[in-house]
């Protein structure tokens, strides 16, 4: 059985190499991501156990996603195969100042967008489990996966697993009033709570007065002003967040936050050269997944979720091709010297 337990749609992504554009392209590159899968994968990278539960199409493209999770070692044991549904499929457009990256989703009707109530046995997949992570991506694919998201995260709090959930809105998939309304139902449950400033407000209704209108500014003030309005309006135990900076399309600051035992808790900050910035938070989710789970101090905790994610942006893929050594290396100070 594994320790960790993750919920949720993955979708075949599709890229232009070269930075062309899509409707220039003669070739795709095909991977696979999704914010609950990149999670249980980057986990199984790091050592951990760990399992994605999902519903896919009973084709080729879902055996292509479960075997790209059985690839990197994550359990797929609870993956359920329907006939007769599709795949989610994404396309990526990388850019280069000034042009900037795009995502293109066609994802309407996926397999897990039509879940049954009863088609998933929460009780037997928690079954030995210490985790359940999820994000608010699931909900917003309609109200069947809002019903389900809600079960899945009351049943693992009642059978005493450590529950998280990033906030993620989908601004494309529902509106800030539908979001408040389905994580209310929920989020008295979240142990941590995973989210930027903008999610924060459009999720939980919940703004700090240092914020500014666009989100533009990174008040550290502002980002522990918001994660203690959650955690008392709440109880969550954590509150997460990443502070990126765009400096260009190609060119970031990265840096993140855990708000833990009443304060907040700040990583280094990385300059970023970018070559994948899709799952860059799902890597900082993963990354203190792992850290709290096997009793990781709040600083030692973000230092490592930080520079594991900070590590994933130098990774073409969803997901974070990157060990636990490399990550080690980074903190230890590594340089950007070529290793012969």
């Amino acid at each position: 059985m594994s320790k960790i337990i993750t919920f949720g749609e993955a979708m075949v992504r599709l890229s232009p190499p070269d930075f062309k554009r899509i409707e220039q392209t003669e070739a795709l590159n095909i991977t696979v991501g999704g914010a609950e899968f990149n999670v249980a994968v980057d986990l199984a990278r790091l050592e951990e156990s760990s399992s994605w539960v999902s519903l896919l199409p009973d084709n080729p493209l879902g055996k292509l996603m479960r075997n790209k999770a059985r690839e990197q070692g994550a359990g797929v044991e609870h993956i359920q195969f329907k006939a007769d549904s599709r795949a989610g499929i994404y396309f990526v457009e990388y850019g280069a100042s000034p042009r900037p990256s795009k995502v293109l989703y066609d994802r309407k009707n996926s397999a897990i967008s039509n879940i049954k109530p009863g088609e998933i046995n929460w009780e037997e997949v928690f079954a030995g489990a210490e985790w359940f992570h999820t994000t608010g991506i699931t909900p917003a694919l309609g109200e069947a996966c809002a019903c389900e998201t809600e079960l899945a995260i009351k049943t693992a709090k009642k059978l005493g697993l450590f529950v998280s959930y990033d906030l993620n809105f989908r601004g494309n998939l529902w509106s800030s009033a539908e979001a408040q309304k389905v994580t209310e139902r929920y989020a008295g449950c979240i142990d941590m709570c995973v989210g930027n400033e903008e999610d924060t407000e459009k999720v939980l209704g919940l703004k700090s007065g240092s914020t500014d209108e666009d989100y533009s500014k990174l008040d550290q003030d502002s980002y522990a002003e918001t994660a203690q309005m959650m955690i008392d309006k709440y109880g969550f135990k954590y509150v997460a967040t990443t502070l990126r900076e765009s400096v260009s399309v190609q060119r970031n600051n990265w840096r993140g936050m855990l708000f833990a035992k009443g304060k907040p808790y700040f990583s280094t900050k990385y300059e970023l050269e970018l070559v994948d910035r899709v799952g860059g938070g799902d890597s900082f989710s993963a990354g203190l997944i792992y850290s709290l789970i096997n009793n990781k101090e709040p600083q030692d905790a973000v230092d490592f979720a930080t520079a594991y994610s900070a590590l994933k942006h130098s990774i073409f893929s969803d997901t974070n091709w990157i060990d636990k050594s490399d990550v080690e290396a980074l903190l230890a100070g590594g340089g950007t010297r070529i290793k012969r």
